[in-house]
């Protein structure tokens, strides 16, 4: 793959994220290759804890360009997955690896001492983030942001039990695991003390729904009421969710769920900290997931695609308590480097300059409209969603008791993957999260490589029409 660019030439990100559909997918030996094989055998004689899409699928990547992957065998797959959300201007965008590697030649740590590339993301941020979130501080991973959030929702109240949400995903350190869906002894045996978690509005599988079938969001709220009463000992610091849960698979709320918990934040003097690792900078078509219900949080995490790859994330909060990281020893020995401020600076930029929140909008549009018409067409599909670039397919046995159908989500996969389409598994939920800068036809050959593989599954699991 060729990545070379005329730099003397006005640069146009969706053109070069352009796909050449007569040259990919194209699969020049079953996947995983052989070279494929030999490489992950060797590497995993030593590298362990892998995620459940490499034990599915071991191929072995050597190369990217915008939204095509390239494996050690030569084949090149459309990329739907943006590296689990987080290239989301596609591979080896030139702006980022050049500005990236500027920095890396003039200084690559100064600790958190002050520098002009981070100076001027400190502005970028403000200027970019909806209302009053002015206050910043940079960290390496979006499990670190989490916890140094969490700290900053201590210190802004003095209090320290928070509420969290069934089937979220915060990280994986104990204080983040403790409010996720995470269960495993190695953990710990209980939650970190002062964890809690309740149900959300899920409007494919609803707890509380209405006489005519909608769902009951104010029935969500008046539960959360009487937990606070009931089940905390009064001394509850506020809220951390995700805007849409992307581990529990893309779950999107109603529309009304978060302005509501916003008022009942502020009623009850509880602060609203939300997790926008995976849904921000450009991956729902806005910078902030939740600009798309009009709610500015007390606290936010920032991270995934902030540097395109690049491991950079941030911690925002409003501007009455920034004083807070004061009090938490905020600093990090990585988090701000000028590289990462680089990544992040022109990320941000690009995305700006290039009105790609809108483009990552349309693609949703597309995508819903796409997957409704398979949902029609295949009975195993029980629902399907999408927020710009952050799309999902729940596989169901049966439309009427949704029991959730995890082998076939299975052999979704794997059969899609073959056919050089790489992207998520979350057992009975197919993710998808392609780079905003994709286009349209590319999107829509995705979509078909899938319906392929849930037509070939579904023949296979006798579930055809």
């Amino acid at each position: 793959m060729n990545t070379a660019q005329d730099q003397t030439a006005p640069f146009n990100t969706l053109e070069w994220g352009k796909t050449d559909l007569n040259l990919c997918p194209n699969m020049v030996t079953p996947s995983p290759g052989p070279k494929s094989k030999a490489l992950h055998d060797r590497c995993t004689k030593h590298f362990k804890g892998l995620s459940s899409q490499v034990k599915l699928f071991p191929v072995s990547f050597e190369s990217g360009k915008a939204c095509v992957l390239r494996d050690v065998d030569g084949n090149d797959y459309i990329d739907f997955s943006s590296g689990i959300y987080v290239t989301t201007l596609g591979h080896c965008h030139p702006k980022i690896s050049e500005g990236v590697a500027k920095a890396a030649h003039t200084l690559m740590n100064a600790h958190d001492f002050t520098t002009p590339v981070k100076t001027e993301l400190m502005e970028k941020l403000a200027e970019v983030l909806p209302g009053d979130l002015n206050g910043f501080q940079l960290y390496d991973s979006g499990t670190t942001a989490v916890e140094a959030g969490m700290r900053v929702l201590r210190a802004a109240t003095g209090k320290s039990e928070m509420l969290s949400c069934f089937y979220d995903y915060h990280g994986k350190s104990y204080g983040a695991v403790s409010l996720g869906h995470i269960r495993s002894h190695v953990y710990g045996r209980v939650r970190a003390p002062g964890a809690h978690m309740v149900p959300r509005p899920d409007l494919y599988r609803p707890m509380w729904s209405k006489p005519d079938g909608s769902i009951d969001t104010d029935a969500y709220l008046a539960f959360y009421d009487q937990y606070l009463d009931k089940a905390t000992v009064g001394d509850v610091a506020g809220f951390v969710l995700e805007p849409i849960q992307g581990w529990g698979g893309s779950v999107i709320p109603p529309d009304d769920f978060f302005p509501k918990l916003r008022k009942f934040c502020d009623d009850r003097g509880l602060l609203m900290m939300i997790d926008e690792v995976l849904t921000s900078w450009g991956r729902t078509g806005k910078w902030l997931c939740m600009e798309h219900w009009g709610v500015v949080p007390d606290i936010v995490t920032i991270g995934k695609g902030f540097g395109n790859g690049f491991p950079v994330t941030c911690v925002a909060v409003r501007d009455k308590y920034k004083e807070s990281f004061e009090a938490i020893s905020a600093s990090s020995s990585y988090g701000g480097n000028p590289m990462a401020c680089a990544a992040a600076l022109i990320s941000t930029k690009v995305i700006e300059e290039e009105n790609l929140l809108a483009w990552a909008e349309h693609l949703g549009r597309v995508t819903l409209e796409r997957m409704q018409g398979m949902k029609e067409r295949h009975s195993i599909i029980g629902d399907v969603r999408a927020k710009g670039c952050l799309m999902g397919i729940e596989l169901v046995k049966d439309r009427t008791t949704k029991e959730p159908f995890d082998k076939a989500g299975t052999l979704v996969y794997q059969k899609a993957f073959a056919k050089g389409l790489a992207w998520i598994p979350a057992g009975h939920i197919l993710r998808m999260s392609p780079p905003i800068v994709m286009d349209e036809k590319t999107l829509l050959k995705g979509l078909d490589m899938i319906e392929d593989a849930i037509a070939e599954t579904s023949k296979e699991l006798g579930y055809s029409k």
